[in-house]
């Protein structure tokens, strides 16, 4: 796969390949979406978030968790499409290291995000994480971002395949059921290169990276991990998901 972008040329998200017909108003077709993946198998992410951006705009917004490995996505938004609207859930739980963060990264780049949280307090139901953590997920996380993407047309992530078996299967591009077109710009990068883009472009690290936090959540569910995967999140049960990525998560 080819890098996302190149901070030494500055390509733009127009510059690789052939270009992709404009999606009509309506979502795109089981046709359009199975072209699009397979041209945006080999495309960069700066040319799949271009995309997006420039067919989806203003009904855009992009979700992130503000952990090292939301840099990349970070990054190139802030210099391709600093106007899309960044959305971090505060589910109430954070480690106060990730607000840290996430108001750094914003004065750092120039992100405009936006913080949302559940309409009820998390605390109403104390310890819900301790004996329901799926109702918790989807009360704290979510139902927030649900109630956000009303009236949105896409849905950008940076989540990836290798993170987790349900994300294993994650197109580029998906419909899904309410319409909303989710894109995935770096749903093929393997995380070695992740880690190494991270390196050569001296992104910025999440605090809690170097004390063996792979994969940083809500800090009631969140453990040390000695790989760089998502075993430390609920690691004392079988969830390896928020819910947010599950399928049938916004039917």
């Amino acid at each position: 796969m080819t890098p996302p972008v190149s901070h030494a040329t500055g390509d733009s998200p127009g510059s690789h390949g052939k270009r992709v017909p404009n999606p009509p108003a309506t979502p795109p077709d089981d046709e359009m979406l199975r072209e699009l993946n397979v041209r945006f198998e080999r495309a960069t992410p700066a040319t799949i978030l271009g995309w997006a951006w420039e067919h989806f705009q203003p009904a855009i917004i992009a979700s992130s968790s503000f952990q090292t490995q939301s840099l990349l996505l970070l990054d190139m938004i802030a210099r391709l499409a600093p106007q899309m609207p960044v959305v971090f859930v505060d589910t109430g739980f954070h480690f106060s290291e990730t607000l840290e963060f996430r108001d750094a990264i914003q004065r750092e780049l120039g992100l405009n995000v936006r913080t949302i949280s559940a309409k009820s307090a998390s605390d109403e139901t104390p310890k819900l994480y301790q004996h329901d953590p799926d109702a918790c997920c989807r009360r704290n996380k979510v139902d927030p971002l649900k109630a956000a993407l009303v009236g949105m047309r896409a849905w950008i992530s940076g989540i990836r395949r290798d993170q987790s078996a349900v994300r294993r299967q994650t197109d580029i591009v998906t419909r899904l059921p309410t319409g909303l077109v989710k894109v995935c710009p770096f749903a093929n990068m393997p995380q070695p290169q992740v880690d190494r883009f991270i390196q050569s472009w001296r992104l910025s690290v999440h605090p809690l990276t170097a004390r063996g936090y792979a994969s940083i959540s809500c800090g009631p569910c969140t453990q040390p991990c000695e790989d760089s995967s998502r075993n430390g999140r609920w690691s004392n049960s079988n969830k390896s998901e928020c819910g947010l990525h599950e399928p049938g998560a916004f039917s």
